[in-house]
C-alpha cells in the first residue's frame, strides 16, 4: 500500500515551501492531496502561489502568454545578477520564452526525431547489458550493488554523452555538475548549493569552451550530433545563437538527461518493490512496458515542480492575481488529482488513458521526452528480465528535494540463484 494512503492528513497551517520537513521530503503525497482539498491556489508567505489541480496546471502549460517562462525577475534576487547561476538559469531552453526558445528547441528537435531516436536502441541495449554484466558479477564476488551509481544513473550519462560527443573518459563529472545545479533550483538555498551551483556551471562552461572548440574543428554529423547542430545554427546565418546561449543551453542538455531519467529508473524500480502485485504482471507480461513507464512518470514524477510568471493580470483557478505574480505548478499534485486519475495514489501498469504532467505540457513539453521513454523501456525491462527477484539489502537514502524526486542510493540484492 502506497504510504500516502496511510498517512494522517497534514497540519496546513504556515505551510511554505521554502521551509519544508523532512516528512514532506520522505512523502509529499499526503501535504499535495491536502492542499488541493483545502486551497488548490495556494499563496505561499513570500506571495506566489501554489497550484495543486490538474486542470489549474494545464491551463497555465498552455497559455504561454500570460504565464512566462522567463526567469530573469524570479531569479536576480535568487542567485544575483552576473553569477554563474543566473547566467545559466536565465539563459537555458526550459526557462525562456520565444524568440530563444523556438531557436534552441528547433535545433536540438532536428537531432531527436524519431528516427534519430530509434537509431540509439541497439547502442542503448548494449549498454544496459554491460552495465547488468557488472552488477552481476560484482554481487557474485561478495560487492555491494546500488540501483542509482551503478545502473539509473549511468544509463542518461552515456546516452546524452553521446548526443553531445563528450568523450567517454572526460564524463565523470558530469553527474555531479548535473546534481549541483539542478539543487540551486530549490525552493530554499543554502549557502552551501549556491557555491557548489556555481561552481559547477563554471566548472562546465570552461569545458564546453574546449569541446565546442575542438568540435567547430572536427564537426559530427548534425543529424545525430547536437553540438554540431548547436554550432552550426550559431554559425550558418539562420538560427544563431550567441556563445553564451551555445555554452547555457548544452548545460540544459546534459542536465535535463541525468537527473529527471536517472529518476524515472530508479523510481520506477523502487515503486515495483512496493506494489508486489504489479511487479509480477510486468513479469508476466513483459508487453506491458509502455503503460508501466508513463504509469511511473505520473506516480512518481521525477519533477515535482514548474513555475512560471504573470506577464497581465490573470485569473488563476478562480483566483484574480495581478501582474508579475510567480505561481508555482506542482506537477507531483497534480499527477495524482482524482479529477482526472481514478485511485491517484495506486501504481497501475496498466493506467490508460494516463494524462499526467511528467513532461509538462503545450509549447514547452519536454523535446527529451521520447528519448526518455526509451531509456526508460529499455532498462526496467532489461532489469527486470535479468533480475526478477530482487530485492532492498539496506536502507534507501532519497535525493532531499523538493523539486526533483528521486533516490541517491538504492542498495539491492540481485536475487542471484545459486551456482552449481
Amino acid at each position: 500500500m502506497d504510504p500516502a494512503e496511510s498517512s494522517q492528513a497534514p497540519d496546513l497551517s504556515g505551510f511554505d515551501l521554502r521551509s519544508l520537513g523532512p516528512d514532506f521530503y520522505e512523502n509529499p503525497y499526503p501535504w499535495y492531496a491536502a492542499l488541493r482539498e483545502a486551497t488548490p491556489v495556494r499563496r505561499m508567505p513570500d506571495g506566489s502561489l501554489l497550484l495543486t489541480r490538474h486542470a489549474d496546471c494545464v491551463a497555465v502549460y498552455k497559455d504561454t502568454h500570460t504565464f512566462s517562462s522567463d526567469k530573469h525577475a524570479e531569479y536576480a534576487p535568487k542567485y544575483g545578477i552576473g553569477s554563474p547561476l543566473y547566467a545559466h538559469h536565465t539563459t537555458s531552453l526550459v526557462f525562456n520564452d520565444p524568440p530563444l526558445h523556438t531557436r534552441v528547441r528547433r535545433l536540438i528537435a532536428g537531432a531527436l526525431t524519431p528516427k534519430a531516436i530509434e537509431s540509439l536502441e541497439d547502442g542503448l541495449v548494449h549498454l544496459v547489458n554491460g552495465l547488468l554484466d557488472r552488477m552481476e558479477e560484482r554481487q557474485r564476488a561478495g560487492g555491494e550493488v546500488d540501483l542509482i551509481e551503478d545502473f539509473a544513473a549511468a544509463i542518461p550519462v552515456e546516452i546524452i554523452g553521446n548526443l553531445l560527443g563528450v568523450p567517454r573518459d572526460e564524463r565523470e563529472p558530469l553527474r555531479n555538475w548535473s546534481l549541483a545545479i539542478l539543487g540551486a533550483l530549490e525552493p530554499r538555498l543554502t549557502e552551501a548549493q549556491m557555491e557548489a551551483g556555481n561552481r559547477a556551471v563554471t566548472e562546465m562552461v570552461a569545458y564546453l569552451r574546449t569541446l565546442v572548440a575542438e568540435r567547430r574543428r572536427h564537426p559530427g554529423d548534425p543529424a545525430h550530433d547536437v553540438l554540431t547542430r548547436l554550432i552550426q545554427g550559431e554559425e550558418d546565418g539562420g538560427d544563431k545563437l550567441s556563445e553564451n546561449e551555445l555554452y547555457q543551453n548544452c548545460i540544459f542538455i546534459l542536465n535535463a538527461g541525468h537527473e529527471t531519467t536517472t529518476n524515472l529508473i530508479g523510481n520506477g524500480l523502487v515503486a515495483l518493490l512496493e506494489w508486489p502485485e504489479e511487479k509480477q504482471r510486468l513479469l508476466d507480461d513483459p508487453s506491458l512496458i509502455k503503460t508501466a513507464i508513463e504509469e511511473f512518470l505520473r506516480f512518481e514524477s521525477s519533477n515535482q515542480l514548474g513555475n512560471r510568471i504573470t506577464t497581465a493580470a490573470a485569473n488563476v483557478g478562480g483566483v484574480e492575481v495581478p501582474p508579475g505574480t510567480l505561481i508555482t505548478l506542482c506537477i507531483g499534485a497534480a499527477n495524482r488529482d482524482p479529477a482526472v486519475f481514478d485511485a491517484p495514489d495506486r501504481l497501475d501498469i496498466t493506467r490508460s488513458p494516463n494524462r499526467h504532467l511528467a513532461f509538462g505540457s503545450g509549447t514547452h513539453q519536454c523535446v527529451g521526452m521520447n528519448l526518455a521513454r526509451l531509456e526508460g523501456r529499455i532498462a526496467i525491462a532489461a532489469f527486470l528480465a535479468r533480475f526478477p527477484d530482487y530485492r532492498l539489502s539496506g536502507p534507501v537514502v532519497r535525493g532531499g528535494r523538493a523539486r526533483f524526486r528521486g533516490y541517491l542510493h538504492v542498495p539491492l540484492s540481485l536475487g542471484l540463484p545459486i551456482e552449481s
